[in-house]
């Protein structure tokens, strides 16, 4: 499908443009988004 093609490519430059009007909410910087879950850790290492 050639009109498809058309509007799925983007150059690095474009995207960059994009990503930098975007804004992220919630949550501090630098603050972990997981809990540490031992009973999970130790599950997945028994498979």
């Amino acid at each position: 499908m050639e009109t498809t093609n058309i509007y799925a490519e983007i150059n690095l430059e474009t995207k960059a443009q994009a990503l930098a009007t975007c804004e992220v909410e919630g949550g501090a910087e630098g603050q972990k988004q997981w809990r540490d879950q031992p009973d999970l850790m130790t599950f997945l290492r028994t498979l």
